[in-house]
């Protein structure tokens, strides 16, 4: 197994998914790093979908770390601090940027660690099979899940969207 050239090959994905599901870039590096870590000391039996266990191991390893402190606690560092490749600063845009990004977060926070697994996991193009396996869920079940967290991501940013008029 080349853990460079998954990690060259993961990585961006990884960090991208976990600074959403974290809601902290740095948080997010360390996550990655003890899941590359695990990844070294103990790999998985079976090599045919190491993507998806890496990002099931940093989920995992996300939830007991925040386990470990009060979510209100949580300082909420801005994923916007990631810089979009090839292009120029604008400083309106990243003061719009930051703004969309903290209303993401509040409807983020509102949702369960279980609602935002499946949607982030979902928006980094996981499969049904992996995000089952993620969740504890069954392949089945996962469609569902989608349906009625997308359902409930409409509904809790119809209620901040009411709350800034």
């Amino acid at each position: 197994m080349d853990i460079e050239a998954l990690y060259n090959q993961y990585q961006p994905g990884l960090l991208r998914y976990l600074t959403r599901f974290t809601g902290d870039p740095h948080e997010a590096e360390d996550v990655a790093q003890e899941a590359y870590l695990r990844l070294v000391r103990s790999p998985p039996d079976r090599e045919d979908n190491l993507r998806g266990w890496l990002f099931v191991v940093a989920t995992n390893v996300a939830r007991d770390r925040s386990k470990k402190r009060l979510e209100d606690a949580l300082p909420p560092n801005a994923i916007d601090s990631i810089p979009a490749p090839g292009r120029a600063w604008d400083p309106a845009a990243t003061l719009e940027c930051k703004e969309i990004g903290e209303i993401v977060r509040r409807v983020l926070a509102k949702l369960t660690k279980r609602e935002r697994t499946v949607l982030l996991m979902r928006q980094e193009g996981f499969d049904h099979k992996e995000i089952a396996e993620a969740v504890g869920a069954t392949t089945k079940s996962v469609g569902t899940m989608i349906f009625r967290s997308l359902n409930r991501l409409k509904q809790e940013l119809g209620d901040v969207v009411e709350e800034l008029r």
